[in-house]
């Protein structure tokens, strides 16, 4: 279990790299120092009384959900600024007045895709995630933490109990298995 002072010195030691993850992923400093300080507290709170050895995995996990759960609020209040914004432009005197055929998404935002667009990104995410699942399994786990969970390459290696070269050429060999069967299917980022 780990101690007060473990947990704290914990915190200390990936605070700037768990700042610099949340301030890439949301472009907002204010908002990534909000996120950091969520996940702190969350791990404190709910997995204080763990093993020093855990609280790695654990709060990445928990940085990573917090800066989704940051996206999610914020594609809901874009959704009701935008639709508050739209009802402006209406007198109260408008009986024929329909919001939705009045609503028009903000450029750039997920809402202001077709549905043929959407169907696209849909479909592409799910090929990719098809590719990330035929990996040999190393390559897999290797490629997941460093990409998807954004672990550097001591902390995968340790976490896979390999040697930081292992790391890097599984890495390596996952990108160019996935870049050459996304290319075969016709997609190509």
């Amino acid at each position: 279990m780990a101690t007060e002072k473990e947990l704290s010195d914990f915190l200390v030691s990936v605070e700037r790299r768990a700042f610099k993850q949340a301030n890439y992923a949301v472009r907002k400093d204010e908002a990534a120092l909000d996120i950091v300080q969520d996940a702190m507290i969350k791990l404190s709170e709910r997995y204080g009384d763990r093993p020093p050895a855990e609280l790695p995995l654990l709060f990445q996990r928990i940085l990573q959900n917090t800066v989704n759960d940051y996206f999610r609020r914020e594609k809901l209040r874009n959704t009701w600024v935008s639709l508050f914004s739209s009802l402006g432009h209406t007198t109260e005197d408008d009986e024929d007045f329909d919001l939705l055929e009045s609503y028009a998404p903000e450029k750039g935002n997920e809402s202001a895709e077709s549905g043929a667009e959407k169907l696209e990104r849909v479909q592409v995410l799910e090929i990719i995630d098809e590719e990330v699942q035929k990996l040999p399994t190393r390559q897999r786990e290797a490629f997941l933490m460093r990409y998807w969970h954004d672990m550097d390459v001591a902390e995968t290696a340790e976490a896979m109990g390999c040697t930081v070269g292992s790391v890097k050429t599984h890495c390596h060999r996952a990108t160019q298995t996935l870049a050459q069967a996304l290319k075969a299917r016709g997609i190509h980022l």
